[in-house]
């Protein structure tokens, strides 16, 4: 099982925080009670700026969630058409050679799901197996790897792609002024990334990384931590202040012992993929897994540039690292994310 290649695309509309924070004083204007606390916590998410599905001047004439939702239905598509057609571009294939579709996202709902849509848009063969998968958040991007390596573990000779679209900013509610709305409208943006796993017998020439493991963990009755308020409005941000005390809780023993599964222990990997997440995330990360040499310079650059992009985040961190910081011929690394649920997924790679 092997990463073939990966590729990421965004909307045109692309703003400095500056901007965006600008946009977001008129789509609250006389609303807030305190309008200085959004400077603050736009100044502190540590993102330089984002891209959003539509002008920014449109969201604020924008009123309901069936039209936010056409709008998320449009771009999923213009976005996944063009990361699948990078993506395999990337691995040297054609879009009617794939097997298999594993389409996620958070942040709008279709029905025919968007991987229908695309197949009929791109010409896909008529007997790819698709899986669409909703609800996940975060975390998608790295449990979407793990379902794709199992198929073509399965099917040794096909090959699968992963698609995630999330457009987050499809989702801000005017009448929420919660502290967790004023963060999300501060750090998440929008983008879409595709990702190739192709099986062991497939042939497919590759400098990506094996894929040799995967887990999953669930931590019960943790429900409330992340997630969505869905309502007649549309989606309503569930963001708990106890993300960050859980990740330095239970991540670093989750890693400790999934790699002991292996025979391995934390020294032996040399290369991290992980979700942006946000500041307090990253350094919830960093100090869970004692990473604080730069081990995750790659997430925290990523964040800098396009903001948490909830599941399509870590595979835009792990197409940076494949193609600007790939690892030495050898190198053992872990892919990994968090969302709701509350749930871990990690991937170990072979670079």
């Amino acid at each position: 099982m092997q990463i073939v290649s990966t590729a990421s695309a965004f909307p045109p509309h692309y703003y400095s925080q500056d901007e965006l924070l600008e946009g977001l004083r008129q789509f609250w204007e006389g609303r807030l009670e305190k309008p200085e606390a959004l400077l603050r916590l736009h100044r502190n998410v540590g993102v330089d700026g984002r891209y959003l599905s539509i002008p920014k001047e449109e969201y604020l004439t924008m009123r309901t969630w069936g039209e936010a939702n056409r709008h998320w239905i449009r771009t999923a598509v213009e976005l996944g058409e063009k990361a699948i057609s990078g993506a395999a571009a990337g691995a040297g294939i054609e879009g009617r050679h794939l097997n298999a579709f594993f389409f996620t996202s958070v942040t709008g709902i279709s029905s025919p799901s968007i991987d229908a849509l695309l197949i009929n848009k791109m010409g896909l063969c008529s007997n790819i197996r698709r899986v669409p998968i909703f609800g996940l958040g975060c975390v998608a991007g790295a449990s979407g790897i793990s379902r794709a390596a199992d198929y073509v573990k399965a099917y040794p000779d096909q090959v699968a792609v992963l698609l995630s679209v999330e457009l987050c900013s499809l989702t801000i509610q005017r009448e929420d002024l919660s502290m967790a709305n004023l963060i999300s409208s501060g750090l998440f943006g929008d983008g879409a990334a595709a990702v190739i796993v192709a099986g062991a017998e497939c042939g497919l020439p590759s400098s990506g990384p094996r894929i040799l493991a995967t887990r999953s963990v669930f931590y019960p009755d943790t429900e409330e931590m992340m997630g969505w308020d869905i309502s007649e409005r549309g989606f309503r941000i569930v963001l708990s202040r106890e993300v960050p005390n859980l990740v330095r809780k239970n991540l670093g023993r989750n890693v400790d012992d999934f790699l002991a599964s292996r025979g391995l222990v934390r020294g032996d990997i040399g290369s991290w993929v992980l979700h942006t997440g946000g500041p307090k995330i990253l350094e919830a990360t960093a100090d869970a897994l004692e990473l604080h040499n730069g081990q995750l310079d790659a997430s925290w650059d990523c964040l800098r540039r396009t903001g948490n992009l909830s599941s399509a985040s870590v595979l835009v961190v792990l197409e940076e690292v494949m193609k600007n910081r790939c690892p030495a011929p050898g190198t053992l690394g872990i892919l990994a994310a968090m969302g709701p649920g509350f749930c871990s997924e990690l991937v170990l790679l072979q670079w």
